[in-house]
């Protein structure tokens, strides 16, 4: 056999250091690999997070804005009761209601109701500006899952309305009076806006001095 003739033996010793590095390039590229794979996995995560946070928040703007609107709706008709119209105004003042405004509505629109008859006045009114005052929401459980108390303001509503918001409406109104100066009238009146079954109903109303 010529002695120059290539050899693929290699020792033992030569076998284990080529072992031992192909085993530590491949563990390395395991570890990139696994911290890799977390990091993927924890920037989707966040992403989730992120986009479920933001859709939220757009979601609770998008409410509100419906709680502005029937606030404010809800007063235009009040203040623009006129002696002409005020039956069907007061309808449907009361068929947006629940709760002890819809039980007690003659008592608690009375005065307004007394008013526009005797002074036989013909108003035009307008909203200046609705804002949120606080909000109500009710509550599953307590932390000890024991179940959990009715929220205000109003207990009894709390097996029907999911949520009450709490509106602050600002308003004008000009009244002309039979034989008499058109008198100018500041309305500054606080509503509780409930929803019941998806459907937004006034629950309170208090004048505001």
């Amino acid at each position: 056999m010529p002695d120059d003739e290539p050899s693929d033996e290699r020792t033992d010793a030569e076998r284990t250091d080529a072992e031992h590095t192909d085993g530590s390039v491949f563990s390395g590229f395991g570890v990139a690999s696994a911290v890799l794979g977390l990091l993927s996995v924890a920037a989707i995560v966040l992403a989730v997070i992120i986009w479920s946070g933001h859709r939220s928040d757009v979601d609770e703007r998008r409410y509100h804005t419906e709680v502005l609107k029937t606030a404010a709706d809800w007063t235009t008709v009040l203040i623009n009761m006129n002696s002409g119209d005020i039956d069907a105004s007061l309808q449907k003042l009361h068929d947006g209601t629940v709760g002890e405004l819809s039980n007690d509505f003659e008592s608690a629109l009375e005065p307004y109701k007394k008013v526009v008859q005797t002074l036989q006045s013909r108003t035009r009114g307008q909203v200046d500006s609705v804002a949120i005052e606080s909000i109500h929401h009710r509550p599953q459980t307590l932390p000890d899952g024991r179940p959990a108390p009715a929220p205000t303001p109003q207990p009894a509503l709390a097996a029907m309305v999911r949520r009450t918001d709490t509106v602050m409406v600002v308003a004008t109104s000009i009244s002309d009076n039979v034989g008499g100066q058109p008198k100018t009238l500041r309305w500054n009146i606080r509503l509780d806006v409930s929803d019941v079954d998806g459907k937004l109903l006034i629950s309170r109303l208090e004048q505001v001095q």
